[in-house]
């Protein structure tokens, strides 16, 4: 029996869980306790650095202890500690090194050093339907978009990216404009469904996507944007040049007082991200004889992302796995899922364990 302690402090969320995984290799949460600074955040229209660090630090001693209680265990009934300790904000990031790694020094723990992209893949094993290896796994949040080609619990390849800016972060910089309030994944999801159901009289949302370049508001030369799915054989994003021209045009009807009908620019602005993701994922597929797809991360919960590749692995006669919503977003079940992982195949760390920002 392996019990992992796991934590997560990489953006805004503070985070403390153990997993268990059992005889059988199936993994089991005990407990998973998230403190979320969103209402703090949502102030300022984003993430600020320092604020989030200091939340960690005032947050994550007592999360811990909340964690072993929920979990009816003591430090002593731990097997390993894991910790994000890349990628993410750098001084969020070295609250949670820096306390696992005390943790595990007081306790006698090995450590483990966990990748913040490869615990959002590892949130797919915490459910009863786990995926089997070989599978595609898209990482959506708001500072990734990524695919991978994962062979094994340790063989994974970056098999494409964004070049610029991520899915989710080009969501939130929008649906500002739009006056969604921060984080604006959500409500920028439903005023997408409110104007794909207008624009094509479909209410199930694979249909309305499949029907949607056929419709009159896919036509409207005033709500034309492009595809953020680079051209050619590159399995590659740009974000960037969807946001930018979704900004030129708010900014150009504001200029001439006039309103946008956010229904109908959400409707378009959602096809074209989800639409990108699948289309890359087809060809990703396609080349890697993948049998099965994980999707993860934040925005695997946008309801039209996750029809669009519905509707993709049914055509490719693929698995499709998708986390429950409480593990979409960041928590540290996943990082102790990855520990599980750590613990099977790799070394663990001391305490030259440092945090790094990048990938």
């Amino acid at each position: 029996m392996i019990r992992i302690l796991g934590f997560e402090s990489s953006c805004d969320e503070t985070a403390v869980a153990v997993v268990e995984q059992g005889e059988d290799g199936k993994l089991r949460i005990l407990s998973s306790i998230v403190a979320s600074q969103v209402d703090t955040h949502r102030l300022y229209g984003g993430v600020v650095p320092e604020i989030a660090s200091r939340a960690h630090t005032e947050a994550i001693s007592a999360l811990t202890y909340e964690a072993l209680e929920a979990a009816q265990l003591s430090p002593k009934d731990i097997t390993a500690v894991a910790v994000t300790s890349h990628p993410g904000l750098i001084g969020a990031l070295l609250v949670a090194v820096n306390f696992a790694k005390s943790f595990a020094l007081a306790h006698k723990l090995p450590l483990y050093s966990i990748d913040h992209m490869r615990a959002h893949i590892a949130s797919a094993f915490l459910t009863e339907d786990a995926p089997a290896f070989p599978f595609l796994a898209i990482t959506v949040s708001g500072g990734h978009t990524s695919l991978y080609a994962v062979q094994s619990p340790t063989e994974s390849r970056l098999i494409g990216a964004t070049r610029d800016d991520a899915i989710g972060e080009a969501f939130d910089k929008v649906g500002r404009l739009l006056g969604l309030s921060y984080p604006a994944g959500a409500a920028f999801d439903a005023l997408a469904k409110e104007g794909l159901i207008t624009a094509t009289g479909k209410t199930d949302a694979a249909e309305a996507l499949a029907a949607f370049p056929k419709c009159d508001l896919y036509r409207d030369p005033l709500y034309r944007l492009p595809s953020p799915a680079l051209q050619g054989e590159s399995l590659d994003f740009s974000f960037s040049g969807l946001k930018t021209a979704a900004v030129n045009l708010l900014h150009h009807l504001s200029q001439k007082g006039e309103e946008p009908d956010k229904a109908a620019f959400a409707a378009r602005y959602t096809y074209e991200a989800v639409s990108a993701i699948a289309k890359k994922a087809a060809a990703a597929l396609d080349t890697y004889a993948l049998p099965a797809v994980v999707l993860c991360g934040g925005v695997a919960a946008n309801s039209h992302l996750r029809a669009a590749l519905s509707a993709l692995c049914k055509r490719k006669k693929a698995r499709l796995y998708v986390p429950p919503l409480s593990l979409c977003g960041d928590n540290a079940a996943m990082v102790a899922a990855e520990g599980c992982f750590a613990y099977a195949y790799a070394a663990p760390v001391g305490s030259e364990l440092n945090a790094s920002a990048a990938d």
